[in-house]
């Protein structure tokens, strides 16, 4: 019998997928335990192996962004001995054959007919461009085109699909500022010190294949000071309503993709040096770019930090990577006039932007937070005297 495929069980408590792409059509042999289809979730691409061999009879989500259940039929596979008519079946009773409806079948997936209604556009009107002569998004969004100009009623428009990485990091941060009592906090660091520690060393890294940034040293500023604030190393257990303090540091680190933000977990941070924090963050950040990075190597963060300066921002109000507490918030190092040793000098000074759930911890202890990550960065020196 053809066996029905459906999207199976991808762990980690994921109960929906968005098709990214299908990697097989219909009529394609298959083999065992071929990728057959990419599945985006929880910002990770997974790659969804066939769980038999034969053929594809049919494909039933077919539309790129669809949004498919965990245990929904994903495709039809006959073994390579069935025959499996594709001929449209006549409806049969004790009188024998009855004729076919005249009215015309309209080939959509939910998600097509979903979009043509907010659009407007009529469905038996459309000719479709998939398979068997079905209706695809872009079928209907060609059918927009034709019928009004894409504009509302002050000017033009463009339509975008929220789909994708961009649907997923929607729904996260929206649930982070649903849920959170977020305040942001400010402070600036003078940095100059530890921007001639990475000239002096930088070079002689890149001869050894390793890029270091600032990150690693605001990760260990940060887990040094959240040794001293734990209740910024925390999550909140809404069910049981308690407060739940992490005794262990895994830092997300913000990364941007041509796809949008991903937050990569730099595990165990305290029990890493500089160095073997600068490689990780590397691979991290090209695994993240290339969709190359799992499921778990997104979870499982207790503290994260976002650096917009690399992109030209200073202060910010980031938004909390929930289920966290807290995030920093590093901006663009900017040479300012400062009061150094009693005079005015011109010196690297960082911006910093702490945001903060309320609910856990109050103002005084994320400004003492942020005053302590101030002195690890403004003298580096101790970041080492300090690490085990």
């Amino acid at each position: 019998m053809p066996f029905d495929f459906v999207l199976p069980d991808l762990g980690e408590g994921i109960t929906e997928g968005e098709i990214r792409e299908w990697k097989v059509k219909e009529g394609d042999r298959v083999e065992e335990h071929q990728v057959v289809l990419e599945i985006e979730t929880d910002k990770a691409v997974v790659e969804v192996p066939s769980p038999k061999k034969g053929s594809v009879v049919s494909i039933h989500r077919k539309e790129e962004g669809e949004i498919v259940k965990v245990g929904e039929v994903l495709m039809t596979i006959a073994e390579e001995s069935e025959a499996v008519s594709e001929a449209p079946r006549k409806s049969t009773s004790v009188v024998g054959s009855l004729p076919e409806a005249e009215e015309k079948e309209i080939l959509a997936t939910p998600a097509v007919r979903a979009l043509a209604k907010e659009l407007n556009v009529n469905l038996e009107a459309v000719k479709g461009s998939g398979p068997g002569g079905s209706i695809t998004k872009d079928d209907v969004m060609k059918a927009t085109e034709k019928s009004a100009p894409a504009e509302d009623q002050y000017g033009p428009v463009q339509r975008l699909p929220f789909k994708g990485l961009r649907r997923t990091i929607a729904k996260n941060l929206s649930t982070a500022q649903r849920t959170t009592v977020f305040v942001t906090g400010m402070e600036e660091v003078d940095i100059t010190d530890l921007w001639e520690l990475r000239e002096r060393e930088k070079k002689a890294l890149n001869e050894r294949g390793i890029h270091l940034t600032f990150m690693p040293f605001f990760i260990k500023a940060v887990q040094h000071s959240l040794m001293e604030h734990p209740l910024l190393n925390a999550s909140v257990d809404e069910e049981r309503n308690e407060i739940v303090v992490k005794k262990y540091f895994n830092t997300g680190v913000a990364v941007d993709t041509p796809d949008g933000l991903m937050v990569p977990v730099i595990r165990q941070v305290d029990r890493k040096t500089i160095l073997e924090l600068a490689r990780e963050i590397q691979d991290m950040s090209v695994k993240a770019r290339d969709r190359k990075i799992k499921v778990d190597e997104m979870k499982g963060s207790t503290f994260s930090i976002t650096n917009y300066g690399h992109f030209g921002g200073t202060f910010a109000t980031p938004i909390i990577n929930y289920p966290d507490v807290a995030i920093l918030g590093t901006g663009r190092i900017l040479e300012k006039p400062w009061v150094f040793h009693g005079e005015i000098a011109i010196r690297k000074i960082l911006p910093l932007s702490l945001t903060f759930d309320h609910r856990v911890t109050d103002g005084v202890d994320a400004s003492r937070f942020l005053t302590k990550v101030k002195a690890y960065l403004e003298d580096p020196a101790l970041l080492f005297i300090e690490s085990g």
